[in-house]
């Protein structure tokens, strides 16, 4: 694969076929706005024939795997913004991009882990969610805000966190809108694992080294598989609604002046 310069990601390679992409905007706990879903798009679809990548392992620089949509320069409005007189088909095109993103994670042939730290929140936890496994510190901070803010939860991680975690929980963590530790995500099915802080790192690491050694084949038949079932389980993919459920939000006022989304 060929490794473009990224604005907001960085990329290394480890012997073994495993790849690291670090979200890199530590200085804003790698919250997410247009460029950086943009990157993450682009990366992910690259290792779709990076026939070297077994395992993807995605983390965030800093203090925070990622504190969620970048409210000062949100994602939904980065490109529109740039662009007088937006069309409403732009526009809709534009709220989708962090669906673009989180279903390029979701895709990717590679098996991928989310190694999580610091904060999940929102966009953030959307992310994780499309990886294969999730392996958090304990001392991690997980929130969904998006109904405090006045949205929905978006990104296709609606039907993705009921598959995940059951829909009682789901509608739990969607509308209380409260924040829980990594044992309590452990424990609800949120991430695979939650260890000490000191010990992630090696946590990850042996994961991927585990996961990399698998016979490369039957591991992409296996994820053909399990992408299929679980697309049949949630009947259906209605996610392509996202982009209108966000413009709408955008336009009652509470979204609006929460992530300042221009008319």
């Amino acid at each position: 694969m060929s490794s473009p310069k990224y604005e907001t990601l960085q990329l290394a390679r480890e012997p073994g076929g495993i790849l690291r992409v670090w979200m890199n905007r530590p200085a804003k706990r790698n919250a997410l706005n247009t460029t950086a879903l943009d990157e993450i798009a682009d990366c992910y679809g690259r290792i779709q024939t990076d026939w070297e990548a077994r395992v993807v392992v995605l983390g965030g620089r800093g203090l925070s795997f990622c504190g969620g949509a970048d409210r000062k320069d949100p994602p939904a409005s980065g490109r529109t913004r740039r662009s007088s007189g937006a069309s409403e088909r732009e526009r809709r095109w534009a709220a989708q991009i962090g669906r673009r993103a989180c279903v390029a994670i979701a895709d990717c042939e590679a098996i991928t882990i989310a190694r999580v730290h610091g904060h999940a929140v929102g966009g953030g936890l959307a992310l994780a969610l499309c990886c294969d496994f999730r392996i958090a510190a304990s001392d991690t901070v997980f929130h969904v805000p998006e109904v405090d803010l006045g949205i929905p939860l978006l990104w296709g991680a609606t039907p993705r966190l009921i598959y995940e975690v059951g829909a009682a929980r789901a509608r739990e963590i969607i509308l209380a809108c409260d924040r829980f530790g990594g044992a309590e995500a452990e424990r609800w099915n949120v991430i695979h694992k939650s260890v000490a802080p000191a010990a992630l790192d090696a946590e990850v690491d042996a994961y991927a080294k585990r996961m990399a050694a698998k016979p490369e084949i039957a591991v992409h038949m296996a994820k053909t598989q399990l992408r299929g079932y679980a697309r049949g389980a949630v009947l259906g993919d209605a996610t392509e609604a996202d982009a209108d459920l966000m413009l709408r939000a955008s336009r009652i006022g509470v979204a609006r002046d929460a992530f300042k989304i221009p008319e």
